[in-house]
């Protein structure tokens, strides 16, 4: 079965509601240029509103070292989520779980992604947008996607409650992650939406 996460939560009662309607997991946004951005005493007030065994991811854009451990000193968090040019050198020396995020295009290389993080848990791949980092609604080339990837993947960019479904049976990735899909409005997560986003994953993976 499909893992789901969704991110670029940024009031608890979203959270709450995601979690409630069968999500994996939440991303908080730790990036002051995204819309989706929060601050520590936010984050704190999310994963407090959550229930036991929803995993709590903290995506980070080339941060200061010192601003992830400020965050991981604060908030109870599971896994880390970098989207910049972090090393795998950098990413593993928190001690936590890291993801590494990919732009796809045409001529990236996933299986080389992989090998320079080969301790990561998984690779999630995006829609490369020139001068983003994620969270644009974009969507890339499934068939970009290699089949033998050493890490799980987890496919993001552009997906809805409209093409999850289909994105899940063609390229059955281990997980799939959602922001811009399940709002109302720039960082304000539509119920309505959530729900069939994780409706349509779990009928695509079954």
């Amino acid at each position: 079965m499909v893992r789901i996460k969704i991110c670029g939560i940024t009031q608890p009662e979203h959270g709450a509601e995601a979690a409630r309607l069968g999500a994996d997991a939440i991303g908080l946004v730790f990036y002051d240029k995204s819309p989706r951005n929060v601050s520590i005493e936010q984050a704190r007030a999310v994963i407090a509103a959550l229930p036991p065994f929803v995993s709590v991811v903290a995506l980070f854009v080339n941060p200061a070292r010192e601003w992830v451990e400020q965050v991981l000193s604060a908030c109870a968090v599971d896994v880390l989520q970098f989207h910049g040019e972090e090393s795998a050198e950098f990413c593993r020396s928190f001690l936590r779980p890291y993801l590494k995020a990919v732009r796809v295009k045409p001529g990236v290389d996933l299986r080389q992604w992989a090998a320079a993080y080969p301790d990561a848990r998984g690779l999630l791949t995006d829609a490369f947008v020139e001068g983003a980092h994620g969270g644009t609604g974009a969507t890339f080339d499934w068939t970009l996607l290699p089949d033998d990837l050493p890490l799980p993947l987890i496919l993001s960019g552009g997906l809805d409650e409209h093409n999850i479904e289909e994105a899940v049976r063609r390229v059955k990735p281990a997980a799939v992650d959602v922001s811009s899909g399940v709002e109302a409005a720039k960082g304000i997560k539509d119920a309505a939406r959530m729900a069939a986003f994780i409706s349509g994953a779990r009928h695509g993976s079954v």
